[in-house]
């Protein structure tokens, strides 16, 4: 007879990799060209000026200059008006 219960096997210890998502720059701070912004999962915040977006929604400078944050107003496909985040990359 078996002292010690028999092991069962465990189905939660599997993880998925971090995926790093987030700011990467905050407002005030210096950018360079082609430095990312935001790493984000859908549009949660726009591009703005001298800002472009990648096919994963990561935001990017395509001029270098100080990185602003600012809000506008944007329609939705049934009427309603919500606040949307804009970044832009300010040049002097």
């Amino acid at each position: 007879m078996s002292h010690v219960k028999a092991g069962g096997t465990a189905k939660n210890l599997k993880d998925s990799k971090p995926k790093f998502l987030g700011t990467k720059l905050y407002a005030g701070q210096k950018a360079k060209a082609g430095s990312v912004i935001v790493r984000q999962r859908g549009s949660r915040i726009l591009a703005g000026k001298n800002v472009s977006m990648g096919k994963d929604h990561t935001l990017f400078a395509t001029k270098a200059g100080v990185v602003s944050f600012s809000e506008s107003k944007k329609k939705n496909y049934n009427g309603q008006i919500s606040k949307k985040k804009v970044v832009n990359v300010v040049t002097k």
